[in-house]
């Protein structure tokens, strides 16, 4: 078991850019995006933007492709490896999508890496068409959060990895600590 756990954001922390708004504006979407942007939450709005490219006939392999292209330091692709070689648990927390960020990290050779990956659920229906949905159902339940969207909450994705953690000590200070462990999600 990794004695350290790191938790990464993906857009613009592991990659330079927004992945969203990457595919969005390389495939000649934006004007669309901006329209509808006021009008639905995030995840609907990208579920709709993979709709129309499916229907403008862009395949998900130029998604993909569009995907690869984004910007990353190489420098993040050095220390992720070096962390993942001492030891590390590697995990991503991220609004983004599953399609997005494996077709990223694969391209890079770094996805194995990566324990767990927390965000949006992304996958290829049937007809070829990429679909998009929200990490919380939040038209069943809210996360109660006042700081994040109504689709994800970093901070009880967060507090389920703290949970995890296990702590040994011979008095009861020693294991009191985990639960103070306070959590700047800005």
């Amino acid at each position: 078991m990794a004695s350290t756990v790191i938790v990464f954001d993906f857009d613009k922390t592991i990659i330079d850019v927004d992945s969203d708004n990457w595919v969005v504006d390389n495939l000649g979407a934006t004007e669309l995006f901006e329209q509808l942007l006021p009008t639905m939450p995030w995840n609907s709005l990208m579920d709709r933007m993979m709709r129309e490219l499916h229907s403008q006939g862009k395949a998900i392999e130029e998604i993909a492709e569009c995907l690869k292209t984004a910007p990353l330091d190489p420098h993040v692709i050095s220390a992720i490896k070096t962390a993942h070689s001492l030891g590390c648990d590697l995990r991503v927390v991220s609004d983004a999508n599953l399609f997005f960020i494996e077709t990223i990290l694969k391209h890079h050779g770094i996805f194995e890496c990566f324990s767990e990956i927390n965000t949006n659920p992304g996958y290829v229906d049937e007809e070829g068409r990429l679909r998009i949905f929200p990490y919380h159902d939040f038209n069943k339940c809210s996360h109660r959060c006042g700081l994040c969207p109504p689709n994800m909450c970093k901070g009880k994705i967060i507090e389920r990895i703290q949970a995890s953690a296990v702590s040994e000590g011979n008095e009861k200070r020693d294991k009191g600590h985990l639960h103070n462990i306070p959590l700047d999600m800005t």
